[in-house]
């Protein structure tokens, strides 16, 4: 069965830091192409961070030079760094697998960022 499990959302002040975990399971971690998204109240589902089976990444400018994606294949597990945060990073965030033509999602971290 595949799973894929947020962990380390919460409250954040703006300017402060937070990192997202995702760990899988059930998939070939190493194959996969992984993604954040994040989807705020009323509005679409959109991409935080790529990150491919070689490592190459990829951020929108909204969170360019903030966010950091990484995996460890040994843990099966991606990560996201955000720094600076701002309220306009307020959101649930998704993370993502695409493994050959499947896709998978995890259901969802809160993220708020208020002070």
């Amino acid at each position: 069965q595949v799973q894929l499990v947020e962990s380390g959302g919460g409250l954040v002040q703006p300017g402060g830091s937070l990192r997202l975990s995702c760990a899988a399971t059930g998939i070939p971690f190493g194959s996969a192409h992984l993604r954040w998204y994040r989807q705020a109240p009323g509005k679409e589902r959109d991409l935080v961070a790529y990150i491919s089976r070689c490592n190459l990444t990829y951020y929108p400018d909204s969170v360019k030079g903030r966010f950091t994606i990484s995996r460890d294949n040994s843990r099966n597990t991606m990560y996201l760094q955000m720094n600076s945060l701002i309220p306009e990073d307020t959101a649930v965030y998704y993370c993502h697998a695409r493994v050959s033509t499947d896709d998978y999602w995890g259901r969802g971290a809160q993220v708020t960022v208020s002070s």
